[in-house]
């Protein structure tokens, strides 16, 4: 599939801002399932950019700004292209037991991914999620799905019902959430039952001739959560529309919550205030048929 995404963020603040510092996580990564064909970043006021990749692979743009100005905006736009990937069925069909002794012999390349963060803790009500889904005899694809669709069943999609502060204690007990919520909740119990796991970041087409019903998550990023098997081969799946990711999913970031994989981290001096608006836009285009 062919896709063009245009995704604007928009800081006005109610006085002038003296500076402004960001962190931009905006570039698709090339990966099996996806290759980036086109891809501009304008930050307005206008000012040079450095780039850099950090600690988890995503290719991040630095911006700064030292004059006073009443808004900034961030412009991304990109041309993506997704294809399906082979599953990996050999390594998803391994009992759990198994695989976390495979994923133990390379813990020091791994270790990140199974520890607690401020975001996502670890044990807790998922020690015994874990241990109902991720029992030792259980195949590992099967306890992946099976995890992704209880969280769906048992979460209700509600926006605005938490913020990027609501702790994911109040999200086990409220039972209700975004689909940033249904991956850290998913996060929280692969590791706690010692499966690797990180947090995407990404878009998300929500309806197409081709989707019996709508998915959730473009009117904004979405989220879904990546679990590592034995062999070192990521496979993804999205707790909020209960799915293995396809061709409709486009990866931006990765991290160990959305704190490390937001596109966007900054902060901003003035004596106003605030307001941020984002809009997402996901167009699937017409793909012209190969040549003989």
């Amino acid at each position: 599939m062919l896709f063009d995404i245009f995704h604007r963020t928009e800081y006005r603040y109610s006085g002038h801002a003296s500076e402004a510092y960001l962190e931009l996580r905006m570039t698709p990564p090339e990966t099996p399932s996806q290759s980036l064909l086109q891809h501009s970043l304008r930050i307005a006021p206008k000012n040079p950019t450095s780039a850099y990749t950090d600690y988890f692979g995503n290719k991040t743009d630095f911006y700064s700004m030292t004059l006073r100005h009443d808004r900034l905006s961030i412009v991304n736009r990109m041309r993506v292209k997704t294809r399906s990937a082979p599953r990996p069925d050999a390594a998803l069909s391994t009992r759990v037991a198994e695989a976390r002794q495979i994923i133990n012999s390379s813990l020091t390349d791994i270790y990140d991914y199974l520890l607690a963060t401020d975001v996502v803790p670890v044990g807790g009500i998922a020690k015994d999620w874990g241990s109902k889904w991720f029992r030792a005899d259980a195949p590992l694809g099967e306890a992946l799905e099976s995890l992704n669709h209880t969280i769906h069943k048992r979460f209700a999609y509600s926006p605005g019902s938490t913020t990027n502060s609501t702790p994911l204690e109040k999200i086990w007990k409220q039972r209700k959430g975004v689909c940033q919520d249904f991956a850290h909740i998913m996060l929280c119990v692969l590791r706690t039952a010692g499966i690797p796991a990180r947090y995407v970041c990404g878009y998300i087409e929500s309806a197409s001739p081709d989707t019996p019903s709508h998915l959730i998550g473009a009117v904004a990023t979405h989220a879904w959560v990546e679990a590592l098997l034995p062999g070192k081969t990521w496979v993804a799946l999205d707790p909020t529309n209960d799915c293995w990711c396809n061709e409709q999913h486009i990866a931006v970031s990765y991290g160990r919550d959305f704190r490390e994989a937001a596109p966007v981290i900054g902060t901003f001096k003035t004596a106003g205030h605030q307001q941020m608006k984002v809009k997402v836009l996901m167009k699937r285009l017409q793909e012209k048929p190969s040549p003989n």
